[in-house]
Formats: structure tokens, sequence, C-alpha cells
């Protein structure tokens, strides 16, 4: 099956993530269908974004289960697709929604290097998820407003995080906990113990992502320069599968095996890296044939036919750290291959719905 077929499929029968209340992992779904229109033009891909977005979109803009107060930094990634609507429609109730999510970046706690706490109940925590999460919308929403120390704050905050989470092989750490309170973090250091490869591949994508949005813009010359230096260290760790595994460092480790949403993410942030100059000549060339040979292993070898329909296969459920759902997750590598292994997770399908919006660009570049 072509994999805008099963996007179509899979978009017709998905419903709200968390049964209808606004979600980061909506919100993978929502920046994918969002790519594959601007590239494509197709009308499936809006009408499928419309009909999911408007349903959690009040006409004040409330958001459907949105408390600011929970200060979630996941619950911003969903706000990034508000501003395309915006322009696209005219309908204030999306820029009034991106207000309500910008007011809880407006009080929302941080550590004493600017940086946002994960979550209220991971207090004093820094993840590498949570980059993703926040701040693009950040700067997106900077930029649409004409409020220029939005961007400012926000790339403060990005290399902060990467001089926080940075393991001496020049990759990151899952999480960093300025308190030392929890038992995961290092008493030295502050940071967990792997490097997780979904955690990579949401920081890979935040960069990228940041990046993307600030073309040439001085303010960003070192935040350009430390993600091409992480693009290509990641490059050297794919496998000749063209995948990467769970555990990025410990290729050997007993039971790791390799995923399928962190290869999406490396795979779009490469093509989108190469595409749009952040890096050049043989280095360009090269993230886009990694990009190029991920997405094509995902496609021959994660997509399956299981229950009568085709699926995605090959996703970490979730993985985190620290207390949930009364079990303690300690960060370390093995850890990371106790977690579940799922079909049509959003948070594989989404970014590999922006990894083939990459690859139709690279295709509708080398046929001008």
């Amino acid at each position: 099956m072509p994999l805008s077929d099963y996007f179509d499929a899979f978009c017709h029968d998905y419903q709200a993530y968390k049964g209808g209340p606004w979600c980061y992992e909506d919100g993978c779904i929502y920046r994918g269908l969002d790519l594959l229109h601007e590239v494509t033009g197709d009308p499936r891909w809006r009408a499928h974004l419309r009909r999911l977005v408007d349903a959690q979109v009040g006409p004040e803009g409330e958001l459907a289960g949105y408390d600011p107060d929970d200060f979630n930094i996941d619950n911003i990634l969903a706000g990034r697709v508000l501003f395309p609507l915006w322009r696209e429609t005219g309908d204030d109730r999306y820029m009034a929604a991106a207000r309500r999510l910008v007011g809880q970046l407006d009080r929302h706690p941080r550590i004493s290097t600017g940086n946002y706490w994960h979550k209220l109940r991971y207090p004093h925590q820094v993840w590498l998820d949570g980059l993703y999460m926040g701040l693009p919308f950040q700067i997106e929403y900077g930029i649409a407003a004409g409020e220029p120390q939005r961007i400012e704050d926000a790339l403060t905050q990005f290399l902060a995080a990467l001089d926080l989470t940075q393991t001496p092989s020049g990759l990151h750490v899952h999480g960093y906990d300025e308190s030392r309170d929890q038992r995961w973090s290092d008493p030295d250091t502050g940071q967990s113990p792997a490097v997780w490869a979904r955690a990579m591949g949401w920081l890979a994508m935040a960069l990228v992502d940041a990046l993307a949005l600030l073309p040439g813009d001085p303010r960003a010359a070192e935040l350009h320069q430390r993600t091409r230096q992480i693009l290509l260290k990641l490059a050297d760790l794919q496998a000749p599968s063209g995948l990467w595994p769970q555990v990025l460092e410990a290729p050997d480790l007993q039971g790791n095996y390799e995923e399928s949403s962190a290869s999406a993410m490396f795979a779009y942030a490469f093509l989108r890296a190469a595409r749009l100059g952040l890096v050049s000549g043989g280095d360009a060339a090269r993230l886009r044939d990694a990009g190029l040979k991920a997405l094509d292993a995902l496609e021959q070898t994660r997509l399956i036919q299981r229950g009568g329909r085709s699926r995605f296969s090959g996703i970490c459920h979730v993985a985190g750290l620290g207390g949930f759902s009364g079990v303690y997750r300690d960060g370390t590598p093995g850890y990371y291959l106790t977690e579940p292994v799922v079909d049509d997770d959003a948070k594989g399908v989404g970014p590999l719905m922006m990894a083939c919006a990459e690859r139709e660009q690279v295709a509708s570049l080398a046929a001008e």
C-alpha cells in the first residue's frame, strides 16, 4: 500500500488520542497533515486536519480539556497548527487559542538557566521532548505577533538545554534534573543515564524546525552550528538497515531493537535540514541520502499487514523518567527496553507523515 493511502486510512479512523483533550500526540498528526498538504495540495490532508482540530478549538479559542495550570509543556505542541489555519482562514479563534497557550508559557516555571520545567509534576526537570513541544511554537508565535523577545528567549533555552544534557560523545541524554532529587539524576551532572533514540528525535526535529523559522538569522548562528554537529553524529549511528536502535549508544545491548518513531524523526530532520541548506555540500548530500534510506527502510519493513489492514509497526509506546503509574522509570539503558512496542501510535505516524512530506519536496526539487 502506498504511504499516502495508509495515511488517509489511518486519519479516516483516527480519534483524539486521549479521548478529546488537547494533547501533543494529536499535535504530531496535525503537524504531519499540515506538511503533507503544504507540499502536495491534496485536499484530503486539510479535510482530516480541520475535522480533528475544529473539534478541539472553541469559538473563543477555548481548547478542549486544556488546563494551563498543569504547566505541561507537552500541551503546547499542537498549537503549531494554529498559525497556518489562522493564515489560511482568517478565523481569529485560532490565534485566540495560540494566545491561551502562550499565556501558559508566560507563567510556566523555569529552572535557573531559564529553561521551562517539563511539567508541574516533573519539577526542576528539562527533558529533550519538551524542547520540541514548546520552543518552535514560541518562535512561531513571536514571529506572528511581532514579539522578538520570545524568539531570543527560545534560542537561549535551546543552547542552555544542549549544554545541560550533552554527553562526551556529542549526543544528549533524555533529561536533566536541576534539583538532583530524582534517583535517575547523576549527583554531579544532573543528567539521566542514557541516550534514548526518540528523545534525540524530538531534539533533532526541534532544532531543524526552529532554524527553518529563522533562515539566515544571526541570532541563531551558534544553534545552527551545534545542530549540524548533532545531525552528522546521528548519521554516524545509522545502522546498515537504515534505522536506529532504541538505545542509541548501546547497539550491542541485549534486547536493543531498531525503533520506528525515532527513525522517522531522524529521516524528517535530515531531509529538511538538507533541503533548507542547514547543512551544505557533501554534508547535505550525506544527510539527504541517509534520510531517504531511513524512510525507504520504514516503508519496506515497518508497514505491515495486521488485523486485515496496513499498520506502522515497531513504535515504542511511551518512555519517560521518574514515577508514572506506580512504576519508577530509572532512565537506564535497560529501562528503555522494557516499554511496550506498538503499531500505529501517533508519535510514530506523525513523524512518518512529516518525513514523507520532505521526500515529496526532494522529488519536486529534483524534477525542476
